[in-house]
C-alpha cells in the first residue's frame, strides 16, 4: 500500500512548536500546490488544526524517502532548520496510515476524545486537497470511507457523552473560579466555531451579557443578533477589556492582538477582579506573558486536555467499541485498495476478448451483408452484451480473490 501519513499532534509536540510549524487556512491551498510539484504525481492532503498538522500523501513513485521530502518541505515554508521537528514527528504507513485517519476523524485521537469539531475540520481540509486538486482515487476513497467510520462511531456509541468538548470543560471551570456566572460578562474575540462553541455552553450557564468583536462588523452584529449581544469593533478590544470576566479568543491573526500590558490596565481598571480568559486559536491569540498578572486566569488547549481527561474512565469501554469499528472499516478499505492490483489485468483481458468479438462479428456480419442495417446493429450490441455477461463473474472473482490472497501469486496465474 502506497498510503502515508507524516506530522505531530498534541501528544507528540508541545503548543510552542504546534504554533511555530501551523498552517493557517489561507495558506494550506498554496502550501499543498507547491508541495504537489516537489512530490509529483503523488496526492497530498494537508490537515492543520489547533493540535495537529498531518500530511496525508499517496506517494506512487516518489524517489526520496517520503518522510523527508515531507519535513524539508515543511521546514522550509516555516523558514526553519529540519531539525526543529526532533523526534516529535510521527511516520504511518499503510494500513496504520489509515486507521489514523480513522481514528482522527472519530476524535479518537482527539485532545478531548469523542469532541465533534475535529469531523468538520477534516472534511474542510479534504475539500481544500479537492479544490486544488492534489487528491486522487486511492485518497478520495479513503477520505470518503473516513467520514463514513466517522459517522458510524458517533452514530453506533456514547463516545460523544459528557465533557467532551473544549467549551464543556471551559464552563466548567469558569464555574469554579467564578461560582454563578449570572453577573458576569462574556467578550467574544473572532467568528470561529470552537469560540462559538464555548459561548453556548457559558450561555447555557446562564452568563448576563455578551461582547463580540470579529474585523468583520458583519459577522460580529450577526452573531450578537443570535445571542442576544453587542458588537464591538477590533479598535475597541483594550477599552472595553475592563468589561469582560470572561474572554474567549478564536481569531486567525498570525501574531498575537492582547498582550500584558492591556491585561494589567484591564485588572486596574476593574480594581483587580479576576479576568478568565480561554486561548483557543492557533497560533495564539494572547501573549502567554499575561499568565503572570495576579487575578488573570489564562487558560489555551493544552491546559484544557488534563481537564477533559476526568471522565474518560466513564468511556474507555466505549472507546474500545469505536476502535473495533474503525478496525472492521481499516479492513474494508485495505481490500478495496488491494483489489485495485487486479485492474491493470482486467483492463488488459477485456481488451483481448473484445478484440476478439470485433473480429468473429465482422467475420459474421459480411456473410450478412443483406441484412438491414439496424438488424446489424442488433447483432453488434448482442455479441457485447455475451461478452460482459461471461467475463462479469470472472471479474468479480478475481477482485475478490486479490483482496484476500497475495496479490502476485493471484495475477501471475491469471496472466499466463
Amino acid at each position: 500500500m502506497s498510503l502515508a501519513v507524516v506530522g505531530f499532534n498534541h501528544r507528540t509536540a508541545p503548543l510552542e512548536l504546534r504554533e511555530r510549524l501551523h498552517f493557517g487556512p489561507e495558506e494550506v491551498p498554496r502550501a499543498l500546490a507547491a508541495l504537489r510539484q516537489r512530490l509529483g504525481p503523488a496526492g497530498v492532503v494537508i490537515v492543520s488544526t489547533c493540535n495537529r498538522v498531518e500530511f496525508y500523501v499517496n506517494r506512487c513513485g516518489l524517489a526520496a524517502p517520503m518522510a523527508e521530502v515531507i519535513r524539508a518541505f515543511w521546514a522550509e515554508w516555516r523558514g526553519e532548520s529540519p531539525e526543529v521537528f526532533g523526534d516529535h514527528l510521527y511516520v504511518h504507513a499503510g494500513s496504520y496510515a489509515v486507521e489514523h485517519l480513522f481514528r482522527v476523524a472519530s476524535s479518537l485521537d482527539s485532545l478531548v476524545v469523542g469532541e465533534a469539531q475535529i469531523l468538520g475540520q477534516v472534511q474542510a481540509a479534504y475539500q481544500t486537497a479537492r479544490d486544488v486538486k492534489t487528491t486522487d482515487k486511492i485518497l478520495n476513497t479513503l477520505f470518503e470511507k473516513a467520514f463514513a467510520v466517522a459517522k458510524t462511531v458517533r452514530g453506533n456509541s456514547v463516545i460523544g457523552r459528557g465533557k467532551v468538548s473544549v467549551g464543556s470543560v471551559a464552563a466548567d471551570v469558569a464555574v469554579s473560579i467564578f461560582g454563578e456566572l449570572a453577573e458576569k460578562t462574556v467578550l467574544v474575540i473572532g467568528s470561529g466555531k470552537m469560540g462559538e462553541l464555548t459561548l453556548n455552553r457559558l450561555a447555557g450557564k446562564g452568563v448576563a451579557r455578551v461582547l463580540l468583536a470579529n474585523r468583520s462588523r458583519g459577522k460580529a452584529e450577526e452573531m450578537a443578533r443570535r445571542f442576544g449581544g453587542a458588537a464591538i469593533s477590533f479598535g475597541e478590544l483594550e477599552e472595553r477589556l475592563p468589561e469582560a470576566d470572561i474572554i474567549i479568543s478564536s481569531t486567525a491573526s498570525p501574531r498575537p492582538i492582547l498582550g500584558r500590558e492591556a491585561f494589567r490596565k484591564a485588572l486596574e481598571a476593574r480594581d483587580g477582579a479576576p479576568i478568565f480568559a480561554i486561548d483557543i486559536a492557533m497560533p495564539r491569540d494572547i501573549d502567554p506573558a499575561v499568565n503572570g498578572l495576579d487575578n488573570v486566569f489564562l487558560y489555551h488547549m493544552d491546559d484544557l486536555r488534563q481537564m477533559s481527561s476526568e471522565n474518560m474512565g466513564e468511556r474507555e469501554q466505549e472507546i474500545a467499541r469505536c476502535t473495533e469499528m474503525v478496525q472492521a472499516g481499516v479492513e474494508q478499505f485495505c481490500k478495496w485498495e488491494q483489489g485495485l492490483a487486479a485492474e491493470p489485468t482486467i483492463v488488459s483481458m477485456t481488451r483481448e476478448i473484445d478484440a476478439i468479438r470485433e473480429r468473429e462479428l465482422n467475420k459474421t456480419l459480411r456473410a450478412l451483408s443483406h441484412l438491414p442495417e439496424e438488424d446489424r446493429e442488433q447483432i453488434a450490441y448482442l455479441s457485447k452484451r455475451l461478452v460482459n455477461a461471461v467475463l462479469q463473474q470472472p471479474m468479480r472473482q478475481l477482485k475478490q480473490e486479490v483482496a484476500e490472497r497475495d496479490p502476485a501469486t493471484v495475477l501471475s496465474f491469471v496472466n499466463r
